[in-house]
């Protein structure tokens, strides 16, 4: 039987992350909220854990989810290199919602899926997450519904789809924004656009000059960006696939 906890109560919240950080331990889902959406979350480091994540949204390892960090240090700790942009990208836009993708550290001894060798990794900008996540360090995160349905703003929503499949929820009321993290792949030669949200490319090429960009879908052929800070009249080049890039608009993803 799941437990819920109201964190507007601070020792409801306290309680509860508790609770949360001794199920993580155990090897058991929790219910966070982020400063996007809600996440359902497992310790990143126990295998049994992340599959069981999986499982409960009804996704496959070719699917994997993103790592939630606690702090740039910790995040830092997860990549075999930050390259010429990691640690800019931190310092303007963490924590918030800008998930980057880079080589994972050939010494993590984990299995998040089919990862291609690489970690997606964010610093969410919401008290009660950051809390938790520097109690039990880094959580495999995913948005908390099934997949396909939508993602929820609310842990009544997170429930109703996850159910007693998670073990703890925290209550941090509704989430302020439900438009997904921007997604950034560091791990070739150039920066690439994996997905876009809440950050724009405008902001990013205060930082990043030159970033590859997804061609729009066919079917817009309307002539407006597609997306955030792009000019029409600088057309995107490709993005190849990337597990990371697809699946559910959640905190990590």
């Amino acid at each position: 039987m799941s437990a819920l906890y109201d964190c507007a109560d601070s020792q409801l919240r306290a309680t509860g992350i508790a609770e949360a950080v001794t199920a993580v331990q155990r090897g058991e889902l929790v219910v966070l909220p982020t400063d996007t959406v809600y996440g359902v979350g497992a310790d990143a480091f126990t295998p049994p854990a992340v599959t069981a994540l999986l499982a409960a949204k009804g996704r496959g390892r070719n699917m994997p989810p993103p790592v939630l960090v606690g702090s740039v240090r910790a995040a830092a700790a997860l990549a075999e290199s930050l390259g010429a942009f990691g640690q800019d990208l931190f310092d303007e836009f963490w924590p918030g919602p800008l998930t980057l993708v880079f080589r994972a550290a050939p010494t993590l001894k984990w299995d998040l899926g089919d990862t291609l060798g690489t970690v997606a990794v964010r610093m969410p900008l919401h008290p009660i997450a950051l809390e938790l996540l520097r109690k039990t360090g880094p959580l495999a995160v995913s948005s908390a519904n099934r997949h396909g349905f939508p993602a929820a703003t609310t842990v009544a929503d997170a429930r109703s789809q996850l159910g007693d499949a998670v073990s703890v929820y925290l209550d941090g009321g509704r989430c302020a924004d439900s438009v997904p993290s921007t997604i950034l792949d560091l791990t070739g030669t150039m920066p690439k656009l994996l997905r876009a949200g809440v950050i724009g490319i405008d902001q990013l090429r205060k930082v990043v000059p030159v970033i590859d960009l997804p061609a729009p879908p066919p079917e817009a052929g309307s002539g407006a960006p597609e997306f955030p800070g792009m000019s029409s009249a600088h057309p995107p080049k490709p993005a190849a696939p990337h597990p990371l890039a697809g699946g559910d608009a959640g905190p990590g993803s």
